[in-house]
């Protein structure tokens, strides 16, 4: 080996830069891919199995846990309601339900439904067949869902509606319809028919957690033509007979009313007439009671001073020349007894106390009766002065 020869630079010189040179070992930089590409590959395998091994519930939705293996393999009667959900997809199976309400029709027309007839037909208690479309609502019943489930194996709840659904409400139909005539049915009937309808279903449909929310009949019931024709003119002949019946009872009313203002004003006249007779029957009253008075007041002195009173002072003058002052004759006027006359006293005193009139006194003895007298005073007897 040849000897290697130092060589001393002289002082301030500087030698001039050399580049360095990195040396990589080979085994080294082999670890070092090996474990990224392990990495990534945990990291993928873990991404992969997380994804097979968890699933979301959303909200109107409930999940099922199906045990695929082992002792307690089957349907969880716990079912899950929402969020995120870890499973072994080698031994479990999670299977939604949605549980937001359904609506299904089964019409006649194409462009509602699907797009062949699927109108519901069913007959009448005359046997008469009868069609419509049917509109149903319904939603599951989130606890009922795993036996829902376990009874059918399907969560597809378009299939379930268009078999299993449709069957039954068809069969309720024909069952209630069978008992009811086509003009109840096709009438007053028809909202009747479809309560008891509804009631029978969500007996059957209850049981499996299917809740009926409502059954409907979209549009009119399509009838045979004939049948229509003999509805149509039996409904116009019952209104018609309503219409008669009205104006018969308007005819009624009318009369009543006429006969009612005739008793009314027959009553009011009555009244009225009665009112009057009563008027006029408390005046003679007044007037006979006035009259009694008078008469019992009367004496021959009052008369005498009457005639005074009423004398202005001239004699009556006659061709044959003056006659004396024409005077009453006491002497020749109706004598009293003083039991008569303290009787007649006390008629006074009790009519001039009532109001009511009060019968006549007992005419003297061997004297005939004395009526009540008219308003008119009697007539003295003239004679003349001596």
């Amino acid at each position: 080996m040849g000897r290697r020869r130092a060589y001393l630079a002289p002082i301030g010189y500087a030698a001039p830069s050399m580049a360095r040179i990195v040396s990589l070992d080979p085994g080294s930089a082999g670890r070092s891919a090996k474990r990224v590409a392990a990495f990534v590959a945990l990291a993928a395998l873990v991404t992969v199995i997380g994804c097979q091994t968890t699933t979301r519930v959303d909200a109107g939705h409930v999940g099922i846990r199906v045990k695929l293996a082992g002792s307690d393999r089957g349907i969880q009667d716990m079912p899950i309601v929402t969020g995120w959900v870890f499973y072994n997809p080698l031994t479990e199976q999670i299977v939604l339900f949605p549980t937001s309400v359904q609506n299904v029709v089964w019409t006649q027309s194409a462009n509602e439904g699907r797009a062949v007839d699927e109108s519901i037909t069913f007959s009448s208690g005359e046997g008469v067949n009868i069609s419509a479309d049917i509109g149903l609502s319904f939603h599951i019943d989130p606890t009922l869902a795993p036996r829902l489930y376990g009874r059918f194996r399907l969560n597809d709840l378009s299939i379930l509606s268009d078999g299993y659904m449709r069957n039954t409400v068809r069969e309720a139909i024909n069952d209630v319809a069978s008992r009811l005539p086509v003009q109840e049915i096709y009438g007053v009937g028809k909202s009747k028919m479809l309560s008891d309808v509804a009631q029978k279903c969500r007996d059957v449909f209850g049981k499996d957690g299917i809740v009926i929310d409502q059954l409907t009949v979209n549009g009119a019931l399509r009838l045979p033509t004939n049948v229509m024709d003999a509805i149509n003119r039996a409904m116009e002949a019952t209104q018609n007979a309503i219409q008669s019946r009205n104006r018969v009872a308007q005819v009624e009313a009318e009369a009543t009313q006429a006969i009612t203002q005739a008793h009314g004003q027959a009553e009011a006249a009555r009244q009225k007439a009665e009112g009057d007779g009563d008027a006029l029957l408390i005046r003679a009253r007044s007037e006979a009671q006035a009259n009694e008075i008078i008469r019992l007041s009367t004496t021959a002195a009052i008369l005498q001073y009457r005639a005074i009173e009423h004398w202005d002072g001239k004699l009556p003058e006659y061709s044959a020349g003056a006659l004396p002052l024409l005077t009453f004759d006491v002497s020749k006027m109706e004598r009293t007894s003083p039991a008569e006359e303290a009787s007649r006293q006390k008629l006074l005193e009790k009519l001039l106390k009532s109001d009511t009139p009060a019968p006549a006194p007992a005419a003297p003895t061997g004297a005939p009766a004395v009526p009540v007298p008219a308003p008119a005073s009697p007539s003295p007897s003239p004679s003349p002065s001596p």
